[in-house]
């Protein structure tokens, strides 16, 4: 790696500075708004947080670039090799291998990027709102996940890669229910019959059971007793949120109800459908309402709006 003999900055940074570095590590490229949002929500001017931004550039552990979709030179925050070493260090953080590069950050997959990153703050701003937690690092973007045993060149053969993995504690009546959502941020900018083919995936984890590897020519006995992998993980199987956005709302409402219809005519989805538990529902809805409004249409069968948790509105209130 081209920074690791290289000498961190001495100290001096500012709690908030000590707070981004994290932030930017997770969530990879981020705007001021998206940053003030999660770290200094009451704050209306961010002047100290763009201060503590150029801290961060001057001392080499970040960057940013211009975002190409707007002519308004917005910038957005990235963090250097240094910068992600620095991170890494300090041990609070899950290492990632994937670290953004200067030609990455600016390059077309910027709106994707900070899609997924608005669907996490506007989760972390309605958790504060409501005595629940999503907190700064609530969501982790793109976490691997085997669907097939042995080896494949096609990664999206061998894993599955949800947009987001989002940790969400919902508290009521003094009960904490820990929540965990796949999240499919789509842009409308691929096929819908595309997105319709990415939740096959999602029904194949749901029964993937890893083979156990063979010795010498024998197979060792099953490892785990034949429990699906996603037991390693999660304690129950996570909900998947499939959220829109990038168009008006009726080419939303057109596309989920397209997906639907795609949805029921998949057979394997539709026997899925009993265990893999999935919404739809609109960027743009959950920033306004929140995730426990009724914004939600479940992929399969009854279309009546629910919530998050795929719960109907008169049961809403009680779910915890």
């Amino acid at each position: 790696m081209p920074y690791a003999n290289q000498t961190p900055p001495d100290g001096g940074l500012s709690r908030l500075a000590e707070q981004l570095l994290p932030v930017l590590y997770v969530h990879r490229l981020m705007s001021v708004r998206q940053l003030r949002m999660l770290l200094q929500p009451h704050t209306t001017h961010p002047v100290y947080l763009r201060a503590q931004l150029r801290l961060l550039h001057r001392r080499g552990l970040a960057e940013a670039t211009v975002r190409r979709s707007r002519g308004t030179g917005e910038r957005l925050w990235y963090l250097t090799g240094l910068g992600a070493e620095v991170v890494e260090a300090a041990g609070e953080v899950r290492p990632r291998a994937y670290r953004i590069s200067p030609q990455a950050a600016a390059s077309q997959l910027q709106e994707h990027t900070l899609a997924v990153n608005d669907l996490g703050v506007a989760l972390n701003v309605h958790a504060r709102r409501d005595d629940d937690e999503c907190g700064p690092l609530g969501w982790e973007p793109e976490i691997a996940h085997r669907i097939r045993d042995g080896e494949n060149r096609a990664a999206d053969e061998a894993f599955l890669i949800p947009d987001a993995v989002i940790s969400y504690v919902r508290t009521r009546h003094r009960q904490r229910q820990l929540l965990t959502f796949f999240a499919e941020v789509d842009r409308c900018t691929m096929p819908v019959t595309a997105l319709a083919a990415k939740l096959h995936r999602y029904a194949r984890y749901r029964s993937y059971v890893p083979a156990p590897p063979p010795v010498r020519g024998r197979v060792r006995p099953a490892v785990g007793d034949g429990r699906e992998a996603w037991r390693a993980r999660y304690s129950t199987f996570p909900t998947l949120l499939i959220v829109l956005t990038g168009a008006s709302g009726d080419v939303l409402a057109r596309r989920a109800a397209d997906l639907r219809a795609l949805a029921a005519a998949d057979a394997r989805l539709t026997r899925a459908g009993r265990q893999l538990v999935a919404g739809i529902t609109s960027l743009s809805l959950l920033q306004e309402h929140g995730p426990f409004a009724p914004v939600v249409t479940p992929l399969i069968g009854d279309p009546a709006a629910t919530d998050v948790l795929l719960h109907a509105p008169s049961k809403a209130g009680s779910a915890a």
